[in-house]
């Protein structure tokens, strides 16, 4: 087996793996400091488990399977352990692209194509060194009683867009396609179904619950918008005066 411990979320993680690919991948995380707050060991049954659902996920879009190689594979199957144990840490993944802009968070989610890092890299252009991406795929947030943390993942998108740091969160927007560009804060229960379909739903029936818990806290805390955007400059203007409460 291959060893190493990861900073991830403010957890110690001891990761232990089949292939050393999935330490590289996880590099700008690794520490040698403290004991594991929990360990992920890798079997090669986890890693088969991810080229079914793989196949499986493709299938049902008519697309062949993929031929991923078993390195490539165990890296899901770690990022899929890491996100279930979570929960029990006050603490969930969520699928978006979460923005550093003047020291606070923002996280676009929106349905797979809609534009997410499009529009977050219209704030970087807009910002320039004020703005940083924090993860532009599976940032986790912890969820604590009086405020929000996103914080960067080794998960960070094809891109490799992140970095190892963490922001307090003020927003979360959902995307919408749009010929003009607008922006309305909306409701808990109307931003619940996206939230409840980007966010990582555990298997076990007890760490599921732990994430519904968790969702609930999270709008406690949270600003929840809907932007209409249509991915021009603009765009980014309208959403950060939007949510920020002034202008650029």
């Amino acid at each position: 087996m291959e060893n190493g411990m990861y900073l991830i979320a403010g957890k110690r993680i001891l990761v232990q793996s089949i292939w050393p690919d999935v330490h590289r991948f996880c590099a700008d995380y690794r520490t040698e400091d403290g004991t594991p707050d929990f360990t992920v060991t890798i079997t090669q049954e986890q890693i088969d488990f991810e080229r079914e659902k793989s196949a499986r996920e493709r299938a049902a879009e008519g697309l062949p399977p993929l031929n991923s190689s078993d390195a490539s594979l165990e890296e899901v199957a770690v990022y899929r352990r890491i996100a279930e144990r979570m929960p029990d840490y006050d603490t969930i993944l969520m699928h978006g692209s979460l923005l550093a802009a003047d020291g606070e968070g923002y996280l676009f989610t929106a349905n797979s194509g809609t534009g997410k890092s499009t529009h977050t890299r219209l704030w970087r252009e807009m910002l320039g060194d004020r703005a940083v991406t924090v993860n532009d795929d599976k940032p986790l947030l912890a969820v604590g009683e009086t405020g929000v943390t996103g914080y960067g993942t080794p998960y960070n998108g094809k891109h490799r867009l992140g970095c190892n740091m963490s922001v307090p969160l003020k927003a979360i927007c959902i995307l919408t396609r749009a010929k003009e560009n607008s922006i309305v804060r909306i409701t808990k229960a109307e931003a619940y179904p996206m939230l409840l379909q980007q966010v990582f739903r555990p298997q076990d029936t007890g760490q599921m619950k732990k994430t519904l818990t968790l969702l609930d806290r999270l709008a406690a805390h949270t600003a929840f918008y809907r932007l209409g955007c249509n991915m021009e400059p603009e765009a980014a203007e309208v959403a950060y005066n939007g949510m920020k409460g002034g202008t650029v």
